[in-house]
């Protein structure tokens, strides 16, 4: 216990810190030694929630309720799991059975007023998005079909859950659905900022004499009106894709106005069509200096740290993209800044785990994780498999060795998810199938551990562990295990074509063609 207790706070310094997959990494290896802990699951809910993976979360905050019922906290963690799942009604159930079983508690209260207001904005988001799609003659027709409806309301329900979209984003509906809820158009490769609009005279004033149309932009200074015509001719171009008479009327703009960011944006927007991505970066840092001293719309900076984080995202630096898509977010927060920022920290992930990779330093470790196993020191032996998975994560043997530690420390559902790993990996290692069976045994579901030595044998039909386990389980499921091993699994024992057969002595091995006995083949095994 005092070992759980040490990786208790050491996860919860984590947390604290903000190092949320060290946090995760902590509680899971606390659980490995205690895994009947109802706050050690709970906390590594909150570690899973600030790491934006709600799924999870919501995972370990079921297992925290079904550990300790009556503790509020786990109600809470699994009202904002639910939350952030875009699952309100059952969020809203979460908190109020918390709040039964402690009414005065705070936490559960404004997570509950927190819950209701976040369901009336989605069924606002719903209505409204709903209306621009029944207005937009694109979508209009779409909402004929059901299986188009239901991706809506997902969508209008949490527009940051793109990721549980994916396997619909092939549909071309769903992006134009993305463009008409966002209010972009997002076939084009990267917008510009629009011209001003034109001034209208009020539609009830008394009629006047007709005369001729004023200038565009009259009523403005001459180097302000000049300006403003140079960047309406660079648009011009930059929609035709002319990008070098674009940049000539946004450096005319320029000199007319040197003091409005936007034609610096706009001359970065160019140079990121042309892939001159040094370039844009360039002048959208000068651009954001121009903001700053003139008091630029907060929108407009945004703009710009959301134009270089684009750069550095084609550019594949990854970190450097997200810093920038993260400044873009604390000057203003937007839903299609949130889907790039947590695109790029995807791929910062996986950059390090590849990086991480090393089979000879795996090798090392699972060395030292086999020391420790033959000393009985199983969760020292986790901690050294753990990192010999990381360095080698497509080795199927170094999840069997975790899940025989695992076992050892009775985590079956741990142990049990590494060899579903290790099969999946290596479908004919037959230690991977035995070990599940085991498990599968000590966790008393004989039936799949019945299925899972069968899986053994027919990849080794010879294999003692898997006939002894293939027989316990029989032993188990039925109340006359000799009638089960003659007459229930005949039909599959008997399907062997070659068995090898052992004296007792083991001096004499023959092969034998054809099907033999079943009695014969109980008594030589």
């Amino acid at each position: 216990m005092e070992q759980v207790n040490q990786l208790k706070e050491k996860g919860n310094a984590a947390l604290s810190s903000g190092n949320y997959e060290e946090a995760i990494r902590s509680y899971s290896e606390g659980l490995a030694l205690d895994p009947k802990n109802h706050v050690l699951y709970s906390n590594r809910s909150a570690a899973h929630a600030k790491a934006g993976n709600y799924a999870a979360a919501l995972e370990d905050a079921n297992r925290t309720v079904s550990l300790n019922p009556t503790w509020s906290k786990g109600y809470s963690r699994k009202g904002s799991a639910l939350a952030y799942l875009g699952k309100f009604d059952e969020a809203m159930a979460a908190y109020e059975k918390g709040l039964e079983l402690e009414p005065n508690n705070t936490q559960l209260a404004q997570g509950l007023i927190e819950v209701k207001k976040q369901a009336e904005e989605a069924k606002l988001r719903t209505e409204q998005l709903f209306e621009k799609l029944r207005n937009n003659p694109q979508t209009r027709d779409w909402l004929k079909d059901p299986e188009y409806v239901k991706i809506v309301e997902k969508l209008a329900q949490n527009p940051f859950d793109i990721q549980s979209l994916d396997s619909k984003m092939q549909d071309k509906r769903v992006l134009t659905t993305l463009s008409v809820m966002l209010g972009l158009d997002l076939g084009s490769p990267m917008d510009v900022d629009p011209p001003a609009p034109e001034r209208k005279p009020p539609t009830e004033a008394p009629p006047k004499p007709e005369e001729p149309p004023k200038p565009k932009y009259d009523d403005l200074p001459e180097n302000r009106r000049k300006a403003l015509h140079e960047k309406d001719l660079g648009n011009d171009y930059y929609k035709k894709k002319d990008f070098e008479n674009a940049l000539k009327h946004y450096q005319k703009a320029i000199e007319f106005d040197p003091t409005d960011m936007t034609f610096l944006t706009n001359m970065a927007a160019v140079y990121f069509e042309q892939k001159e991505y040094e370039k844009c970066i360039k002048e959208c840092e000068k651009a954001i200096d121009i903001g700053r001293e003139n008091r630029a719309d907060f929108k407009l900076i945004a703009k710009a740290f959301t134009r270089i984080g684009n750069a550095y995202k084609k550019m594949e630096q990854w970190k450097l993209a997200k810093t920038y898509y993260e400044k873009s977010m604390s000057e203003h927060r937007t839903p299609e800044i949130k889907t790039l920022l947590s695109e790029v920290e995807r791929k910062i992930v996986e950059e390090e785990r590849k990086a991480y990779i090393d089979p000879v330093k795996a090798e090392q470790e699972k060395e030292l994780g086999n020391e420790y196993f033959k000393k009985g020191d199983y969760s020292a032996a986790v901690k050294h498999y753990t990192e010999a998975i990381k360095r080698n994560p497509d080795d199927p043997k170094l999840y069997s060795n975790r899940a025989a530690c695992y076992t050892k420390l009775a985590a079956f559902d741990l142990g049990l998810r590494d060899c579903e790993q290790c099969c999946k990996l290596d479908p004919k290692f037959i230690k991977g199938w035995i070990r599940k069976g085991k498990i599968l045994q000590g966790m008393q579901q004989h039936s799949k551990a019945l299925s899972t030595y069968q899986k053994a044998l027919e990849l080794d039909p010879s294999n003692a562990e898997a006939l002894e386990g293939y027989r316990a389980c029989s032993t188990q499921l039925n109340s006359n295990p000799e009638e089960v091993r003659l007459v229930k699994h005949a039909k599959y024992l008997n399907r062997l074509e070659i068995i090898k057969i052992t004296t007792p002595d083991h001096t004499n091995e023959q092969s034998v063609k054809g099907r033999l006995p079943l009695s014969t083949i109980i008594e030589n095994k």
